[in-house]
C-alpha cells in the first residue's frame, strides 16, 4: 500500500508527515530554488532529480490555496520549486487567471502535465471555472487523473495529444515536462491519439460560442495546434503558448503575428504590462534565458482585448 503523501501548505510553510531525511531534503530543495532563481533556475531540475533518487517513493501534496491541492512525486525536479514559497510559477498566466475570476470561461489545459493550472483555475479563489485537462503521456496521465481525484473530480481529463487534425502520433522524450510528438517517429516512445482543438467542438465537449482560455504547452507542435483550432480561435478565446528561450527566430510568435488573424500579446516585465506586439524584436529583449519558456498570448476577441486593456489600467493604478 502506498504511503500517504507528505503535506505542504504554501501559505503557512507547514510541512507535515515527513521524516527527518525528507525534511532535510525539503530544506535543500528550497535553498536550491532560492539560489538558482538568480539565474533562471539553471541546473535546479538536474540537482533535484538526483536528490529524489535518495528519497522514499511517495507523493507530496502541496496546498496551493484553501481549495487547491497539487500532488506530485516528492523531489520531482520540475515541480519541487513550489516548496520555495517566494517562487511563482508562470506568473504572467496567473495574472490573467486571477483577473478573470468573474468571467464565465472554460480552461482548455493542453499538455496539462500533472494538471497544475486545472487544479488552480477550478478552485474557488480563482472562480471555480470549468477546465478540461488534456495530456497524452502514459507516464503523466495517471498523475493528472490523481490530481483530478484529490480535488473532487471537478475538472475533466482527456488522454490525447493536440495537433492539426485527428490521428495518431509517437510521443517521446526523457523529461516528463518535455514529452513531445514533434520528434522523429522512429525515436521510440508511445503511440498516442491526436485531436485538433476544433474537434472538441465537433465532439460536443465545448460550445463554439463560449469563452475560453487555452493553455498550449505542447512542446514543438504549437503551430499545428493553432492550425487545428481555427474555428475556436475565432470565438472569445485566448491562446497562451510557450515560446522557448532558445528559439531566437520566435517561430510561434512569428506564426501568430504573420499567419493568423490573432493579435499577439506578451507580458513585458519592464513595463509590467501586457503589450500588443507589432515587432518581434521586443521578444529579443524579453527572452533573456535560453533554457526556459516564455508565454505569449494570441486573441482575436474584442472581449478579451478589452479585459487585457483593463488589466493594464489596474496594474498602472496600483503602481502609482
Amino acid at each position: 500500500m502506498a504511503q500517504a503523501p507528505i503535506q505542504f501548505d504554501r501559505a503557512s510553510g507547514a510541512l507535515e508527515g515527513a521524516n527527518l531525511w525528507e525534511r532535510t531534503a525539503a530544506l535543500a530543495l528550497v535553498t536550491g530554488s532560492k539560489i538558482s532563481s538568480h539565474f533562471s533556475h539553471m541546473g535546479y531540475i538536474a540537482c533535484a532529480n538526483l536528490l529524489a533518487k535518495t528519497l522514499p517513493r511517495r507523493n507530496i501534496a502541496i496546498k496551493l490555496n484553501p481549495d487547491a491541492v497539487f500532488e506530485f512525486p516528492y523531489g520531482d525536479g520540475y515541480w519541487s520549486k513550489l516548496l520555495n514559497r517566494s517562487y511563482n510559477y508562470e506568473d504572467e498566466l496567473e495574472l490573467l487567471f486571477a483577473d478573470s475570476i468573474d468571467v464565465d470561461y472554460t480552461l482548455l489545459d493542453c499538455g496539462a502535465n500533472y494538471g497544475y493550472w486545472s487544479v488552480l483555475v477550478s478552485s474557488r479563489p480563482f472562480g471555480s471555472h470549468k477546465a478540461i485537462a488534456i495530456e497524452p503521456s502514459g507516464q503523466n496521465y495517471p498523475k493528472l487523473a490523481n490530481n483530478a481525484r484529490v480535488n473532487g473530480n471537478r475538472f475533466e481529463t482527456m488522454k490525447c495529444a493536440i495537433g492539426a487534425a485527428r490521428g495518431t502520433a509517437r510521443l517521446s522524450g526523457t523529461k516528463h515536462e518535455a514529452f513531445s510528438i514533434a520528434g522523429d517517429p522512429s525515436a521510440g516512445g508511445e503511440e498516442v491519439p491526436v485531436i485538433a482543438l476544433d474537434n472538441l467542438i465537433d465532439d460536443g465537449k465545448i460550445a463554439a460560442s463560449g469563452k475560453y482560455l487555452i493553455k498550449l504547452d505542447v512542446e514543438g507542435v504549437e503551430i499545428e495546434a493553432i492550425k487545428g483550432g481555427a474555428r475556436l480561435l475565432q470565438a472569445d478565446s485566448v491562446i497562451m503558448c510557450e515560446e522557448h528561450g532558445s528559439d531566437r527566430s520566435h517561430a510561434v510568435s512569428r506564426y501568430i503575428l504573420e499567419q493568423t488573424p490573432l493579435k499577439l500579446i506578451v507580458f513585458d516585465p519592464r513595463s509590467n504590462r501586457m503589450e500588443t506586439v507589432t515587432e518581434l524584436s521586443i521578444l529579443d529583449r524579453i527572452k533573456v534565458s535560453t533554457h526556459v519558456g516564455y508565454n505569449v498570448f494570441g486573441t482575436a476577441s474584442a472581449f478579451w482585448q478589452e479585459r487585457i486593456n483593463a488589466l493594464n489600467a489596474k496594474t498602472a493604478r496600483r503602481m502609482q
